[in-house]
């Protein structure tokens, strides 16, 4: 039946799991607040939402925590069954199946209250500096505009790191998912109008679960995992989890106007 494994599938992927058989191993990385962090509960938000999901698909899960670059090689190599959360890129699908989408992040411009840039203006002065995380991909029109000279990127290792920068007058904006960003915001412990966050969306990305192609059995564990995650969606716990994590990002200032 459609959208279903078979019974042969299934037996197949608890064979390829091995000795482990109802462990799936995943791994994350750390300090990317709140969606994976280990100081949070559960993990963050997307490491809830991958082992609810694969729970919900009947598999257990183990999470292991490891550098980010670590991690991937390491789930690439076949040491991990899966890792998240990635957006799709283009070497990467070479290489990985994806899930279905654990979560859409969409993008904001975060900047100072009293020199607020909106999305509109983002192209219209030359030599502002783009304060984005070391190994972070930009959006596309973002990146041109980098190439271009238009914006100077400045990438230290962290998110929170940028959102200093930009209250030292060192950087000038940062661009984050909307939950990313104001938690870097709320690390750094001042009043949060002294931040504004764009009223419009830059862009929109999927963010995945992740299985390296070269598992025999790497398709048939994305279908597991998709129809779990359908289920946590379909009950009512998936939005439930997202809004517990997101309750806890309290709004930086926003104009009352529209984007220029």
């Amino acid at each position: 039946m459609k959208g279903f494994c078979s019974r042969g599938a299934l037996l197949s992927l608890a064979v390829s799991l091995g000795a482990h058989a109802a462990d799936v191993r995943l791994v994350t990385g750390d300090d990317y607040a709140p969606l994976t962090d280990r100081a949070l509960p559960r993990g963050g938000m997307l490491s809830a939402v991958a082992q609810a999901a694969l729970e919900r698909s009947g598999l257990a899960s183990s999470l292991a925590w490891q550098p980010w670059n670590r991690g991937y090689l390491m789930t690439l190599r076949g040491e991990y069954d899966a890792t998240f959360p990635y957006i799709r890129a283009e070497q990467r699908e070479h290489d990985f199946l994806y899930s279905a989408p654990l979560y859409v992040s969409e993008q904001h411009l975060f900047s100072r209250a009293t020199d607020s840039v909106e999305v509109n203006d983002l192209a219209g002065i030359s030599g502002r500096r783009l304060c984005h995380p070391l190994g972070w991909q930009l959006p596309a029109g973002v990146q041109a505009l980098v190439d271009r000279g238009v914006l100077v990127r400045h990438s230290p290792p962290s998110l929170s790191e940028c959102a200093l920068l930009l209250l030292l007058g060192r950087d000038d904006v940062f661009l984050a998912d909307r939950l990313l960003g104001v938690h870097a915001v709320q690390s750094t412990e001042v009043d949060r109008r002294r931040f504004h966050v764009s009223d419009s969306v830059l862009s929109r990305q999927t963010i995945h679960l992740i299985v390296p192609r070269s598992r025999p059995d790497a398709g048939q564990l994305i279908e597991r995992f998709d129809q779990g995650l359908r289920a946590l969606q379909d009950s009512g716990d998936y939005q439930r989890l997202i809004e517990s994590f997101a309750a806890d990002s309290v709004p930086v200032e926003r104009r009352t106007t529209t984007a220029r």
